[in-house]
């Protein structure tokens, strides 16, 4: 990676890179079937238990009601990061970072090939498991219409800035980081209110929960499904909030970036 013309884009190098990471991915069944499991797995726990809840009364079934629509955009979310970090991670399991680094291809192009697989990688997985819930439980994901765009966007932001920051980590720590790219995702899942409204949290950590993009996403998720009302202003929030995160996240991994090819961790990516 050139230290100059950092943004520029050559459209050649991020395709070629795209189809390095489809070619590896196509040709694993396992790695196919793993897209799909998990989420296949989650979706119908919870499909079940607000089936469960839905034969209440009251408050509880009508809450019971939002669990699939959290599930499937929580997944959104996760698996839009894990596909950006498992693709970073294929170079470093490979030992073909440093390689990357000597080629031509610049940092901006490497982070949206990323990018990319992560959206091919994240519909694969969400695709099917949302067909799946129309035909077990009749909840239709995309019956959300133009809202499931403005969640989708501001969710796809979110887990691109944290698989980014997680990258630059990556990069500078080497593999002895790795625990990061499966585990930080989940330090958001209590704090951006998921399953239950902002207001379940203690004060104090409310106010933590809103300085996140996600909480606006579920939060308007749940005055769609609930109150048939679309909050364009939680995702005027949660986009301004997604801008200043994943322009964070930018800086971190460049500065990580330098630091590592100061320190030379980039030819020593072991333990």
């Amino acid at each position: 990676m050139s230290h100059g013309g950092e943004w520029t884009i050559s459209g050649a190098r991020v395709g070629a890179l795209v189809r390095r990471y489809w070619y590896l991915l196509r040709s694993s069944w396992p790695r196919l079937l793993d897209l799909v499991y998990w989420p296949a797995v989650q979706m119908l726990m919870w499909g079940f238990l607000q089936t469960y809840m839905a034969q209440a009364d009251g408050t509880l079934a009508r809450t019971g009601a939002t669990f699939l629509g959290a599930v499937l955009l929580w997944d959104i979310l996760f698996r839009g990061q894990i596909g950006f970090s498992i693709s970073f991670l294929e170079e470093m399991w490979s030992r073909n970072l440093a390689n990357l680094m000597m080629s031509p291809l610049r940092p901006v192009e490497f982070v949206a090939a990323l990018m990319i697989m992560s959206v091919i990688r994240l519909a694969i997985g969400i695709v099917p498991v949302s067909l799946m819930a129309i035909a077990f439980f009749g909840f239709n994901l995309w019956g959300m219409g133009l809202a499931l765009a403005a969640f989708f966007v501001n969710l796809i932001l979110t887990s691109w800035a944290v698989g980014l920051f997680t990258a630059g980590v990556l990069l500078r720590n080497g593999l002895g980081a790795e625990n990061l790219a499966w585990t930080l995702m989940f330090l958001l899942l209590p704090l951006t209110c998921v399953y239950y409204p902002v207001a379940a949290l203690p004060g104090w950590l409310q106010a933590v929960a809103w300085t996140l993009p996600p909480t606006y996403v579920f939060e308007g998720m749940r005055a769609l499904m609930l109150d048939h009302v679309f909050r364009a202003d939680l995702m005027a929030w949660a986009l301004g909030l997604n801008l200043v995160l994943i322009t964070g996240a930018a800086v971190a991994f460049l500065a990580l970036l330098r630091s590592a090819r100061h320190q030379g961790s980039l030819l020593q990516m072991g333990e």
